[in-house]
């Protein structure tokens, strides 16, 4: 009785501090609240959700919801599916996908369907695509060849001619360099397991049974599945349910809070300054001292930035070279039913400003006022580029003559319109990441006390998913106690 009641009251001296609330560190958080812990989260922003958040938008007595970008919830882990599941219950809805690409003036599904393809592009050029294909396929299997870059991971797997047609482009969109710069991993975090003949093999088999089971098992590449799960009411709402139990079991959020300084003692951080950290959910913060265990989610170029006394320079040097893409999001609501049938819609071709949109009632009608839609316009940039210093007019005029012109709206369609934008939303895979982020990580991983994780917290392009199991890995090793190394 005696131990057990020692080690309830060392669980009560231990201060664990989560710094970011998104997907990792909210799913972290989650974890030790259930195993009766009393986490302290501090979010430098003033609403939690990090990438995956949801944000509402009042006009009136109407209320319109977007998430930024097309999130769903698809995962082949089991905890991680069960918890959002056991958290959102019938609030977490199966959705039919449907998404497109509009290339050169023509939509084309995606995934891809043979058939439709063919129409689109005639099968003259159907069969030079094929030939391109089983070209560069005979050049990479019997020379053995390895990818030095993603423009060869893509010239291996679909052919030149069909790589430039659709997916180089897309990709240099998002990135901002050219493909034969991007290093092959960034294929294995975004299109891991994606091929032609994966793509024609699920347009042949879509309705098969067997097919259907590999997709329910996680087995199949998710950018081929037919179907995924959404929150009725935004992604965000995963979160926001996982805060609510972290709240019950005593954890405590503190908003507008971004850690200034982070000093170390030896192999050990010992204080936390924050500047901000003023709201109804914690008071003020000045500091944290003597922190028990710290979970990273934030940039870890930041991270590194924060650190006194300073890290090698080595080290700095490394995290200077690792590069992030930025993103703006233009929020259109509009006086239309209607736009697309499409949950979201790509869009390589250089001359459209403009990558991605969705359309967020076709996720959950409650995103949403009835009869009412919305449009989401991502934009990917360089931060503090032309597109990202331009005003909310400027964005709105940028992208409305390509909605108006492939058909989408009329300008007189659009409500309001609403910016947002985000740094650090994609980490850049340039040729020399992985040495960088070894460094990097090399030194992050000597802090007794501290570990990274998520996308940004590990410069790792990884999926929502992906954070939810890493904020739950973190936990178990501190629950464990074991080292965070």
């Amino acid at each position: 009785m005696a131990e057990a009641r020692n080690d309830e009251i060392m669980k009560d001296r231990e201060k664990v501090i989560l710094l970011g609330a998104g997907a990792a560190g909210l799913a972290c958080a989650l974890k030790l609240s259930e195993a009766g812990k009393k986490p302290l989260i501090y979010e430098k922003s003033t609403q939690i959700g990090g990438l995956a958040k949801t944000l509402s938008f009042k006009e009136g007595n109407l209320v319109f919801r977007t998430d930024l970008g097309p999130h769903r919830f698809l995962s082949g882990n089991k905890q991680a599916y069960e918890a959002v599941r056991s958290l959102l219950e019938k609030e977490l809805l199966t959705v039919r996908r449907s998404t497109r690409q509009f290339i050169r003036g023509k939509f084309y599904d995606y995934p891809i369907r043979p058939v439709q393809a063919f129409m689109n592009i005639g099968l003259f050029r159907a069969g030079l695509l094929l030939a391109s294909y089983l070209k560069s396929a005979a050049y990479y299997r019997i020379l053995r060849k390895s990818p030095n870059n993603f423009e060869e991971h893509i010239e291996s797997q679909f052919g030149k001619s069909l790589g430039d047609f659709c997916m180089l482009n897309y990709t240099e969109k998002i990135i901002g360099f050219p493909c034969k710069k991007i290093h092959p991993v960034w294929a294995n975090e975004r299109i891991a397991g994606l091929n032609l003949l994966s793509v024609i093999r699920n347009a042949v088999l879509n309705e098969d049974e067997e097919s259907k089971k590999d997709k329910a098992a996680g087995s199949s590449p998710k950018s081929l599945v037919n179907e995924f799960h959404y929150p009725r009411y935004g992604i965000g709402s995963i979160y926001t349910r996982m805060l609510d139990h972290v709240s019950k079991k005593g954890g405590k959020l503190h908003l507008n809070a971004e850690p200034s300084r982070i000093k170390m003692a030896g192999k050990k951080i010992y204080s936390i300054e924050f500047k901000g950290g003023g709201n109804d959910q914690g008071g003020g913060v000045e500091a944290v001292r003597n922190p028990s265990f710290v979970v990273s989610s934030i940039p870890i170029t930041e991270l590194i930035k924060r650190i006194t006394p300073l890290p090698p320079k080595k080290v700095r040097d490394a995290a200077g070279r690792l590069k992030w893409r930025s993103q703006i999001y233009l929020f259109l609501t509009l006086n239309k039913r209607q736009v697309t049938r499409d949950n979201w819609m790509y869009f390589p071709d250089n001359e459209i400003p403009f990558g991605r949109i969705s359309e967020m009632r076709n996720f959950s009608r409650q995103m949403s006022p009835e009869g009412k839609t919305s449009l989401l316009v991502e934009f990917f940039v360089d931060e503090n580029d032309a597109t990202w210093k331009m005003g909310s007019k400027q964005l709105l005029d940028h992208a409305l003559p390509h909605l108006e012109r492939i058909g989408f709206l009329k300008k007189e369609d659009v409500r309001n319109h609403y910016v947002i934008r985000i740094s650090h939303a994609y980490p850049l895979y340039d040729l020399g990441f992985e040495k960088n982020l070894e460094l990097v990580m090399g030194y992050i991983d000597k802090v007794e006390n501290l570990t990274c994780i998520g996308r940004s917290g590990r410069f790792r392009y990884n999926n929502q998913d992906d954070s939810i199991e890493a904020g739950f890995s973190a936990a178990e090793k501190i629950i464990n106690r074991n080292s965070l190394i």
